[in-house]
């Protein structure tokens, strides 16, 4: 749950969340399941913020002005506070740092900050007590407000992070993270990656802080940097800088991989013949010393021409169907009844019908559709034939 959820919206924090009706927010107040905070306006000479902030960014002077003559106007989110004896019995040795505040700040010391910049006297506060029932729920309530801000910066986080994991190893120093991380909603290896932030050089932790440098970039150079504990701020950048170069690299060289197999051409299998309507081309795999014939059943039998017989020189017996008969389909395509299996054609119109007409094209279509090996054993073979 945010801490607007937690802490309720306007000015007067009595307002149920929207879609309830009256009746509903009665019945949830008797049940407890709605708190009603008391709404004060105190001085902002009576409050003073907690140390324990990680925040240290609140704006520039101009974002503090303009924020400021805002809260001028209407405050719409009050501060929340917790009275000062209740913050010292968990922090005693805090007592020089708040001064003589009767009330610690715990979540909006943006407005606070701002409503100073621009001399307004007070502000409005809920003070909440139940905040600081312990260390780890004063610290997980501070935290929690500004985990989701996008000007809380990586650095700032780390530090809330690290500050609520030192107040769960207070109880037991086994599983505090785990601990800090269930209070967070968040796995335990993040709260492990933020805290390893933290062990960068200073200068790195001023980039982070700035936006310079990404998050990303931050985590990957605290792994690098605790695998060499030795190495400077600049030697850390340069690793990163080397590293992404070459994760640039390997990028590139993958999407051109993927580009020549997009251009690549696919093997495209030879058409089968077709028989012309007068019935002079002949089906691939029938001997050219033959003829084929169209018979009457729409069968194509392949014939060879018979030796003279007989005295008269007759011709003997009438040709009879070669084994392996081709019957020609209503679209005109040759379909094999019982052809045995027929060879590639050999004949040089043959090869310049599958290869293109020049040694150029030819050997340019073999290479886009034979890996290295396959023509390698090809001109092998073709050295033998030779």
């Amino acid at each position: 749950m945010k801490a607007a959820d937690r802490l309720g919206t306007g000015s007067s924090f009595g307002n149920m969340p929207r879609g309830r009706s009256a009746r509903g927010r009665a019945k949830a107040i008797t049940q407890g399941d709605v708190p009603i905070y008391e709404l004060v306006r105190l001085r902002l000479t009576e409050v003073a913020p907690t140390p324990l902030n990680p925040r240290r960014n609140f704006g520039t002077d101009e974002q503090k002005t303009r924020f400021g003559e805002e809260l001028r106007t209407a405050q719409l989110a009050a501060c929340v506070a917790v009275s000062r004896d209740t913050y010292l019995d968990l922090w005693p040795d805090h007592t020089a740092k708040i001064g003589d505040a009767a009330y610690v700040l715990v979540n909006g010391e943006r407005r606070y900050r701002s409503a100073e910049h621009v001399g307004l006297e007070s502000l409005d506060f809920v003070v909440r007590d139940d905040l600081a029932s312990s260390r780890e729920d004063f610290i997980d309530n501070l935290l929690k407000e500004n985990l989701d801000r996008e000007d809380f910066d990586v650095i700032e986080r780390a530090r809330g992070v690290q500050q609520l994991v030192d107040v769960c190893a207070e109880e037991s120093e086994t599983g505090s993270r785990t601990r800090a991380a269930k209070r967070l909603g968040r796995d335990r290896s993040w709260v492990t990656n933020q805290i390893a932030l933290l062990t960068l050089p200073d200068e790195i932790q001023t980039m982070l802080s700035a936006g310079s440098m990404s998050e990303r970039d931050g985590r990957l150079t605290a792994r690098h940097a605790k695998d060499n504990p030795h190495l400077a701020a600049a030697d850390l950048v340069a690793f990163l800088k080397a590293t992404r170069q070459q994760e640039a690299v390997v990028r590139e060289q993958q999407k051109a991989i993927l580009q020549a197999a997009r251009e690549t051409p696919r093997t495209v299998q030879a058409a089968p013949p077709v028989l012309s309507a007068d019935n002079t081309d002949s089906p691939a795999g029938i001997p050219e010393d033959s003829s084929t014939v169209l018979s009457a059943d729409n069968t194509v039998h392949a014939t060879t021409p018979s030796a003279p017989s007989g005295k008269n020189g007759a011709t003997g017996t009438e040709p009879k169907p070669q084994p392996g008969s081709q019957v020609l389909s209503a679209d005109n395509k040759t379909e094999a009844a019982s052809l045995p299996h027929q060879t590639a054609p050999s004949t040089p119109s043959s090869v310049v019908i599958h290869l293109t007409d020049t040694p150029q094209a030819q050997a340019k279509l073999l290479a886009e559709n034979l890996s290295s090996a396959g023509l390698t054993a090809l001109v092998e073979e073709l050295h033998h034939h030779l």
